[in-house]
């Protein structure tokens, strides 16, 4: 016998819930509204699988609230889908928004078929996310207190001949004699703060390199540092961020998920092609447009990359070296023909990706011996 299966929306806010159930083929939705509280959750859960006469099958949007209502709504009879929000189709014409409407359209929409999953990742992996977040919001908020400090020496007309952010520059900014006592308290203000997000990126990284040295990063750190201009941060951040290649079934997902696939607007005979979308993942996106800058040079496998790759699997080795030919040939290739260069290093960027996914798919299994 056929199992009826109840389909429940909710529009999830930080202090309530509010909640839309279709029971099998129903055309009225049930709603109503429970707080977003963990015992008034286990309640919701309660009420569902006591009035629903098969599975349950709940949906919400993804947001600042996280996947911690996933986890919580999750049960042997409950199924809990996060849903990409930027993916939910909207009528044009409708100009009425409400939490209830919203709950409806959920529950009317993920019955029909029509709404994408967001792979939720395992707490572990969120935690270690979490962490390479944090190292680079320490890396953007260097580069800001940097910036204060170089625009209050560019105002004074001070100017350093050589590279920033050295210690020659550091000696020659501590030696700078200041006339008024408030610059002095100013620029001593931003160099503490410079000092202090300094030590705060090391341990960061300090402990983004020990988790590196673990299961399940360890292996796979290890492929991807086989490619020229990934190293140990890098991988790390990439892992973090993707948290599990096998979610994309081929190389061109996870290309549109990093956002660096052309847009299309194409109607009849008319094909047009725009900017990269920019959708899904900003953080890997931008790591790879930046390794893509490696591969402007001819190829070669210089001491660093050597050791890098020692111990590592030839298959990992000869995707990485056919990488590193072809994308510095491309590049060349792509400059010779004028084309800006951070458009080359988007396209370069984007086949990176392609070589990524290969090198981190499972080895096949060896084929036994007849």
């Amino acid at each position: 016998m056929h199992e009826v299966t109840t389909y429940v929306g909710v529009d999830a806010h930080k202090k309530d819930l509010f909640i839309a159930m279709l029971v099998g083929d129903g055309s009225t939705p049930v709603t109503w509204q429970v707080a977003n509280e963990p015992q008034a959750v286990r309640r919701l859960i309660r009420k569902l699988e006591r009035e629903a006469p098969g599975p349950v099958r709940v949906c919400y949007e993804a947001g600042p609230g996280g996947y911690a209502l996933q986890r919580q709504l999750t049960t042997p009879r409950v199924a809990c889908q996060v849903i990409a929000p930027s993916l939910i189709p909207r009528k044009p014409g409708e100009r009425i928004k409400t939490n209830r409407r919203d709950a409806r359209k959920l529950a009317e929409l993920f019955r029909a078929g029509l709404l994408t999953e967001v792979r939720p990742p395992t707490p572990e992996d969120e935690a270690v996310r979490d962490l390479a977040r944090a190292r680079d919001d320490a890396r953007e908020d260097l580069q800001r207190a940097r910036h204060r400090l170089g625009k209050l020496l560019l105002r004074r007309g001070l100017h350093y001949s050589g590279r920033n952010w050295t210690k020659p520059h550091r000696r020659w900014i501590d030696s700078l004699a200041w006339t008024q006592p408030a610059e002095r308290v100013v620029v001593d203000d931003y160099l503490l703060a410079i000092n202090h997000l300094e030590a705060r990126l090391i341990e960061l990284d300090a402990a983004l390199a020990e988790i590196a040295q673990t299961d399940p990063y360890r292996e796979h750190v290890g492929w991807l540092r086989c490619f020229r201009g990934i190293d140990t941060l890098t991988a790390m951040l990439i892992l973090a961020e993707l948290h599990d290649f096998r979610r994309f079934p081929a190389p061109d997902a996870l290309m549109a998920y990093l956002g660096l696939v052309p847009g299309e607007h194409s109607t009849g005979e008319k094909h047009r092609r725009g900017r990269i979308t920019r959708t899904g993942n900003a953080l890997v996106r931008r790591l790879l447009i930046e390794t893509a800058w490696h591969y402007r040079h001819r190829p070669g496998v210089g001491v660093a990359l050597t050791r890098r790759r020692k111990g590592q699997p030839g298959r990992v080795i000869a995707i990485a070296d056919k990488a590193q030919q072809r994308l510095c040939r491309r590049f060349r290739r792509l400059a010779e023909l004028h084309k800006p260069a951070p458009k080359i290093a988007v396209a370069i960027a984007r086949e990176l990706a392609g070589f990524l996914w290969a090198a981190l798919q499972p080895a096949p299994a060896p084929v036994p011996a007849t």
